[in-house]
C-alpha cells in the first residue's frame, strides 16, 4: 500500500530538539494543518467543528531518513527509562520503527479559511507529513485507569522555568515555551549545569540551562 501526505503539518518547533514526547504535555503550544492542494476541500471537514479532539496520523520523517537503508531494530531506548534500558519497539511509541507512523491526540483550537485546521497540544515538528485525521470519540477511546506498562513506574517532575526580566514574548509563547522547557528536552546522558541549550521557537532562539536544583533558567531570547 502507499501512502502519501493529506497536508503538512506547521509548527513553531522548527527542530526535533524540543519537541513534547507526547502529545497534549505543551497543551499551549499551538500548530496549523495545511492541506495539500489535492485535499484542500472544505467538504471533506464538514461536521469536523463538533469535535473537541482530533487524531492525527503523521510520519516520523526525520527518523525515516536517518533510518533510510538501515535493518529495522526490534528493541529501542526508551528516554522515559533514561535511555539505558532496552524495550521492544512495539512496546514503545519511540519514532525509529518498522513504517515510522505516529499516532497523536491533539485539540480541535479550529478550522479556518483555506482550509486549515489549528490544533493544540501537538507532538510534531514543523514540516511533519499529516497522512490521515479521525475525530476522537470519548465512547470508544478513552480508557480511564487502564495499565500503561513501564510508563507508570517512571514519572518525572516538570522543571519550573525563570525568564529573564527584560522577555519580549509574547503571554502566549511565554505559556508555551515554559511548558515545553518544563518536560526537560535534553538528552537523558547530559546533567552539565553550566551548558547552554538553545531551543528553536518560531524565528527565536531560546538560550536556557537546567540548574542542579531542578529550574531551568532561561539566559537569553535572540531573534
Amino acid at each position: 500500500m502507499e501512502i502519501k501526505p493529506i497536508a503538512i503539518f506547521h509548527s513553531p518547533l522548527k527542530e526535533k530538539f524540543g519537541i513534547p514526547r507526547q502529545a497534549n504535555l505543551a497543551p499551549d503550544l499551538e500548530g496549523r494543518i495545511v492541506f495539500e492542494t489535492e485535499f484542500r476541500n472544505a467538504d471533506a471537514l464538514k461536521g469536523l467543528e463538533g469535535f473537541d479532539y482530533l487524531w492525527l496520523v503523521w510520519g516520523f520523517s526525520e527518523a525515516e531518513k536517518a533510518d533510510e537503508g538501515k535493518p529495522w531494530s526490534p528493541t529501542v531506548r526508551p528516554p522515559r527509562l533514561g535511555g539505558n534500558e532496552r524495550m521492544g519497539v512495539f512496546a514503545t511509541r519511540s519514532p525509529f520503527r518498522p513504517n515510522h507512523l505516529g499516532l497523536s491526540s491533539v485539540r480541535l483550537k479550529g478550522i479556518l479559511p483555506g482550509p486549515e485546521i489549528a490544533v493544540m497540544g501537538a507532538d510534531l515538528m514543523d514540516g511533519t507529513p499529516i497522512y490521515d485525521i479521525k475525530p476522537y470519540i470519548e465512547y470508544a477511546d478513552s480508557h480511564p485507569g487502564v495499565r500503561s506498562g513501564f510508563v507508570d513506574n517512571t514519572g518525572w517532575k516538570k522543571l519550573d522555568v525563570v525568564f529573564p526580566e527584560a522577555c519580549f514574548l509574547s503571554e502566549e509563547d511565554r505559556k508555551a515555551v515554559s511548558q515545553i522547557l518544563s518536560l526537560d528536552p535534553r538528552p537523558k546522558y547530559q546533567h552539565d549545569p553550566q551548558r547552554i541549550y538553545g531551543l528553536t521557537y518560531k524565528e527565536y532562539n531560546i538560550k536556557f540551562r537546567v540548574n542542579d536544583d531542578g529550574a531551568v533558567t532561561i539566559t537569553g531570547i535572540e531573534r
